[in-house]
Formats: structure tokens, C-alpha cells, sequence
């Protein structure tokens, strides 16, 4: 049974320890955050102990593996302390603040052995576009040429989040930059423009929505057209067009119900309201594969190094959007 311990008890804590304690080869035995109450409230759900302070769990004999779901700003710190003590680690996005921190990780990382770290890109787990990878690589549409992407959150989150984020570019839309990475392979070239749409998160120096466009090495194109307020919900859609077919991954929504009246022709539910419904699966799946990495030696993915690669994206595309211009990476 692998012990696990999550810092951080925020939204993304809360969904990783749902996961570890549902888990039948995982047991949450500590919870770490440093404000008010969070960590005992959370631990207390799942009969775990719990700290204020990072250290504690990094020095913890009963703590095999370690979920990182603190302040983007602490990623890379919580990330390096966890591996030099011998925990395994799952680590959210992003994997540092900036790509010279994230650099500077992976020059930390080669000096010693340590257990498999994952980066928490979890929608690679997501079952509809691991599907959509395994039949990419089968040869099921040909050739890949375009990737579409659509994601729109039903609202932003609280300025206080948004200063800490890193930006929109670092926080949100470097999903969608490693699902292109995921699909198309290695990016050669960042187009991006930013839109100013909701005056609370230009307020907090961040844009609120706009398109970013991916040129892969060999050809293929991602295009991301994002927005940090959906009307309708969690709006998560994608498009793989190959030379012999597509591959289309729609919105999800609580039932499949479709209503015809008077007032409405096929009026459909809004979709899911919340990425941590809309990702359960992704969310258990992923750790599923973290376990085994750990216990069976199966190979780590998404890497140290591909958290790096999205950032590498993440800033050329905050570069694209401030200057107008094409950033070649």
C-alpha cells in the first residue's frame, strides 16, 4: 500500500486526495497547507495527519510519495525537497515558474537517483484523448494536420489566484500547449494573441481570453482558442484532423438528455461546471499510472522534461501576445 501525502488543501488537494483515498493501492496518511485550518479540516475527512509546514512531510518516515498541489511559485522548491528525500512525487502544473527555474530542476534532478516524479498534465489521462492517441498512433486518420482545441472556463478564478498563477499562459492554457506537444510532437514556432475581456483579471495583470497558435517540426498546426468565462460551463472540446479522417472529443454534461418543447428544439444541459468533474476519470487514471511507476517500474509520463517543454511554450506565447509578433522556439 502506497503511502501518500498531498500538500497543499485548496481545490486541487482536495480532488488528489479524493483519488489517493479511493484508491485501492493508495492510502492518504498526510495533509500539508500552511493557512488557517485547510490541511486538518481535509485531513480529517479521510482519517489522515496533517502539518503546516513542508518540511515536515519531506522528513516523514511514513510517507512514500508525495502530491504537489501548492502555489505554482512553490512547485519546483517542493518538487527537488520530495525527490532528495527518496518520496516519489506528482507534481501539478507547472513544474516550475519560469523555464529558467525548470531548467535548473532538471540540472538538480541529474546529480542523483531518485523514485519517478510525474508532472501533472492530467487530461493525457483523460479516457476520450488517450483514446484519441492510441488510435493517432494506429494510423486510424492518416497523416495528423490540424489540431483544434477549445477551452473556456465557466469563470475566472479569485485575483488572489491569478497573481500567483504565473499567468494565463502558465496556469491554463499550458494544458492545451502539452496536449499539442502530445499529439503533434515537438513545437517549432508560437503565435499568440491575448484579449482583455474581463476588466477583475486585466485588473490582476492577466489577459481573460484569446487564440495561440502552435506550429509543429513536422507540419501540423494547434490552434487554442481559450477563455477564462463560458456562459454554458466547463467548455472543453477537440478536433484531430488527419489526411484520412477525425478524431472529435465534444463537451460533457451531467446526463445525455435532449429536450424538444415549444420553446427549444434539441435543448441539451449545460455542460460540466467544475475541470474536476469534468476530469474525475483523468484525476484517477493519472494516479493509477503514478503508482505504477512506482511499484512496477512502467515507464514515467508526462516528465520532469515535458513540463519544461510547455513552459518553454507557455512563455513564448506570453512573448507572442505582448510584441505582436511569431516566437520560433
Amino acid at each position: 500500500m502506497l503511502r501518500v501525502a498531498v500538500i497543499g488543501a485548496g481545490r486541487i488537494g482536495r480532488v488528489h486526495s479524493e483519488a489517493i483515498a479511493s484508491h485501492p493501492q493508495a492510502t492518504l496518511v498526510l495533509v500539508c497547507d500552511p493557512i488557517g485550518t485547510a490541511a486538518e479540516d481535509l485531513a480529517a475527512s479521510y482519517g489522515a495527519r496533517s502539518c503546516k509546514d513542508a518540511s515536515e512531510v519531506f522528513a516523514d518516515p511514513e510517507v512514500d510519495a508525495v502530491v504537489i498541489g501548492s502555489p505554482s511559485t512553490f512547485h519546483a522548491e517542493h518538487l527537488l525537497a520530495a525527490a532528495r528525500a527518496g518520496k516519489a512525487v506528482l507534481c501539478e502544473k507547472p513544474v516550475a515558474i519560469s523555464v529558467e527555474e525548470g531548467r535548473k530542476l532538471e540540472a538538480d534532478l541529474a546529480q542523483f537517483d531518485h523514485p519517478p516524479i510525474m508532472i501533472g498534465f492530467q487530461r493525457r489521462f483523460d479516457p476520450s484523448m488517450a483514446k484519441a492517441k492510441r488510435l493517432l498512433e494506429e494510423g486510424s486518420i492518416g497523416e495528423l494536420n490540424q489540431v483544434n482545441i477549445i477551452s473556456r472556463d465557466p469563470g475566472p478564478p479569485p485575483a488572489s489566484y491569478i497573481a500567483q498563477s504565473g499567468g494565463i499562459f502558465k496556469d491554463m492554457t499550458i494544458h492545451d500547449f502539452d496536449l499539442g506537444r502530445f499529439y503533434m510532437g515537438e513545437i517549432e514556432s508560437v503565435t499568440a494573441f491575448g484579449q482583455e475581456l474581463l476588466p477583475e483579471v486585466t485588473e490582476a495583470g492577466d489577459y481573460s481570453a484569446g487564440v495561440v497558435v502552435l506550429r509543429g517540426k513536422d507540419g501540423a498546426i494547434t490552434t487554442v482558442t481559450f477563455n477564462r468565462k463560458c456562459a454554458t460551463g466547463y467548455d472543453q472540446r477537440i478536433e484531430l484532423h488527419g489526411s484520412e479522417g477525425s478524431l472529435r472529443m465534444e463537451n460533457q454534461t451531467e446526463t445525455s438528455l435532449t429536450v424538444f418543447s415549444t420553446s427549444a428544439a434539441a435543448a441539451q444541459e449545460p455542460y460540466l461546471n467544475f475541470f474536476l468533474t469534468r476530469y474525475a476519470a483523468a484525476y484517477r487514471n493519472e494516479l493509477t499510472a503514478f503508482i505504477d511507476a512506482i511499484n512496477n517500474g512502467t515507464p514515467v509520463s508526462p516528465t520532469v522534461a515535458d513540463g519544461v517543454a510547455a513552459l518553454v511554450i507557455a512563455e513564448a506565447a506570453a512573448e507572442s501576445a505582448r510584441t505582436g509578433a511569431t516566437v520560433t522556439l
